[in-house]
């Protein structure tokens, strides 16, 4: 189709267009490479087949918003077979073979599958297109305190105007030369390209010179915004097109939701502390930054964020994103891109990590970098300097004598554990429900269900200490690995067949984190242990007593983190309870506020989270919440007492307590 002159300045334009992108992909790969760690083959080997199906099926997206994510589906299924199209184009425009005309019967579905994807991508970038520009959403806006938010926001809405223009040349241009092709031959109302063979009817009222002129011009629109897209498609939030699924690629398969590397702290070789720079981050966490689509679904269901704190996952990605395109990651601090105060308001409750479509963990780097501000520079908010102290000079963060960590259990006779012992069910108290008076209210309850279901356990006393869930999660590394490798210690000394704690802060760090220092221990919610002594008739419960309508809130680290919510509500049916939902619930519940350290220290933002998720219950219409954390259990309280008409909130080891039938413990 194309002259030879034509040919020739397409090949030299091509050459261009190559040179320049393989330019700007070579920056790409050397800033990942600049990262710490390795890409495990094996890793990528086991994802690959996971990868390829949510790739074709852009599974991911669908979490949230379907109606956007099938817009999004449109323009990306298209593309991915609109490849054989312009490889077609290709061909013909420099050889003038067209291979389609060569595949006998297939050329039929495949031609006809072109055309209808040529309107339907045309359709979903223009109604994409709208939402974005005309209709804005609060979903593309950020607060103005958020660091680099303004600067993110106008970036990218040019960036996501030069896309569109793209997609929109590229696709009409295509449609209008292959209806041009079609007018050069017999047009038939039976055709399998019945689009383009209807423009190509329009088309037959032009002289053919003309015909020929609109297929040539059509093609350099075409394929000419290919060429001149290719260099900016690297630098674009479209590069998450080939990131999105090598992330995945990449991503390691864990116990717990997150990745937070372990230090130890015995390898006189370390130095440094967390990360402060982008190159102290591993590959994977580089590769975040293109990865990510920008679609902020991750600010959308941030705690922080959504209660008026200068947090937001989506605008540190971008902006680590922009920053890598014309620095070195070496170069770029990681306080260049967030605010010291949204540091410390991340609440770990892993929302962004659950909703984010390709992966991206944000909250790593944000604890990574944590450690470093508190292991380096001893730079973290006042407040929890007493809770560092308390974990340090005696095991807890309450600061509470080790002497005292018992006194709960006075006049319950309950066994203390001792080394070698193999006890069937070691119960792990835990700091709150040794210390804090209204935790220890669910302590007691849930002894007194194990002695009514003739349960054999043990607790560990004295000897147990803080897991240490809170110092990690506050930067404070060095307190954790002490605590741990004590905890370990005296577990492995103790053997028990099975661990049971009511805190799933507990939970999450004795099953999942204690594993990266060698510890390998079965351990069980509480609410787990109680629905089994239900299920199998060891406790019963009392059908006469009046209940009242409750609705349960899911903990973070318990029903995201560890993916534990059907035992609780199964306590609470059984119990006579009648079970209520709150809008956001089990995997995409809503943080109490109380987690990544920020129990010990004052909240700012508009709103409290305990506020915030408190109204949210209440407005399920129950009459009682139900919680399954000691620290969910002291928020959620608080949270209450602002209230006129405030709403009992009841560990489900109480409700249990109180509606059980007592043989046994009175």
């Amino acid at each position: 189709m194309l002259s030879t002159l034509e040919g020739v300045l397409f090949v030299l334009a091509s050459i261009l267009s190559l040179v320049a992108s393989t330019l700007a992909i070579g920056n790409i790969t050397r800033n990942i490479r600049a990262g710490q760690g390795q890409i495990s083959l094996d890793q990528i080997q086991e994802n690959l087949i996971g990868t390829i199906y949510n790739f074709i099926t852009l599974r991911p997206t669908f979490k949230v918003r379907p109606a956007t994510s099938i817009l999004h589906g449109l323009v990306a299924w298209g593309f991915m077979f609109f490849l054989i199209a312009n490889a077609n184009d290709l061909l013909y425009a420099l050889f003038g073979f067209r291979f389609f005309d060569h595949i006998g019967i297939l050329s039929y579905p495949i031609l006809f599958l072109i055309d209808l994807f040529n309107v339907l991508i045309l359709a979903g970038i223009v109604a994409l297109s709208l939402r974005r520009f005309l209709f804005q959403p609060i979903t593309f806006t950020s607060r103005s305190h958020v660091l680099g938010a303004d600067a993110v926001i106008t970036r990218i809405r040019q960036d996501s105007a030069i896309v569109a223009t793209f997609i929109f040349a590229h696709n009409l241009a295509r449609l209008i030369g292959e209806a041009a092709f079609l007018a050069t031959k017999e047009p038939s109302s039976t055709s399998n390209e019945p689009i383009a063979n209807a423009l190509a009817g329009l088309l037959q009222t032009l002289p053919s010179r003309h015909i020929q002129t609109i297929e040539h011009f059509s093609f350099w629109i075409s394929m000419g915004a290919i060429l001149a897209f290719l260099p900016y498609f690297a630098i674009s939030k479209h590069i998450h097109l080939f990131f999105a699924p090598l992330n995945q690629l990449m991503r390691q398969k864990r116990q717990g939701l997150i990745d937070l590397p372990s230090l130890d702290l015995n390898d006189e070789s370390v130095e440094t502390f967390g990360t402060e720079t982008l190159d102290q981050l591993p590959k994977q966490r580089i590769a975040d930054a293109y990865a990510c689509i920008m679609c902020f679904r991750c600010q959308d269901v941030c705690p922080p964020y959504q209660t008026g704190k200068p947090l937001s996952p989506a605008i540190y990605e971008v902006n680590k994103r922009y920053a890598l395109n014309t620095r070195h990651p070496g170069q770029v601090k990681i306080a260049d891109l967030i605010s010291p105060e949204a540091v410390w308001a991340c609440t770990t409750c892993g929302a962004c990590v659950e909703v984010c479509p390709v992966g991206n963990e944000p909250l790593v780097d944000i604890l990574s970098y944590r450690r470093h501000l508190a292991m380096m520079e001893s730079s973290f908010p006042r407040q929890l300097e007493s809770a560092f102290k308390g974990m340090e000079r005696n095991s807890n963060p309450w600061n509470t004598p080790t002497a005292n960590r018992t006194k709960w259990a006075d006049g319950l006779n309950i066994p203390i554990a001792h080394a070698g012992q193999k006890p069937k069910l070691l119960w792990w108290v835990g700091c709150a429900a040794a210390t804090d008076p209204r935790a220890q209210k669910t302590a007691q309850a849930f002894a007194q269900i194990l002695q009514e279901a003739r349960t054999e356990f043990a607790i560990l006393g004295n000897a147990e200490r803080c897991t240490g869930d809170s110092a990690r999660r506050a930067g404070r590394e060095d307190i954790f690995f002490q605590l741990a490798e004590e905890n370990i210690a005296t577990l492995n000394a103790v053997d028990a067949q099975r661990i049971v704690t009511a805190c799933p802060h507990c939970l999450n760090t004795l099953k999942n984190e204690y594993k990266q220092m060698g510890a390998n221990f079965q351990v069980v919610h509480h609410s787990q242990v109680i629905n089994e002594l239900i299920g199998n008739g060891a406790i019963q419960l009392d059908s006469t007593k009046t209940t009242v309508p409750m609705v349960f809130h899911d903990p973070c680290y318990l029903s995201r983190h560890n993916q534990i919510s059907s035992e609780p509500r199964s306590i609470i049916k059984q119990s006579q309870n009648t079970l209520l939902e709150a809008v956001d619930n089990q995997q995409e519940t809503i943080c109490c506020g109380a987690g990544g350290g920020q129990f010990w220290k004052e909240e700012g933002g508009e709103v409290k989270n305990n506020q915030r998720r408190y109204q949210l219950l209440k407005d399920s219409q129950a009459n009682s919440i139900g919680v399954g954390c000691p620290f969910c259990l002291a928020m959620l309280t608080d949270a209450s007492k602002e209230d006129p008409e405030p709403l009992p909130v009841l560990d489900i080891a109480e409700v249990v307590a109180t509606n059980m039938i007592r043989k046994y413990v009175q």
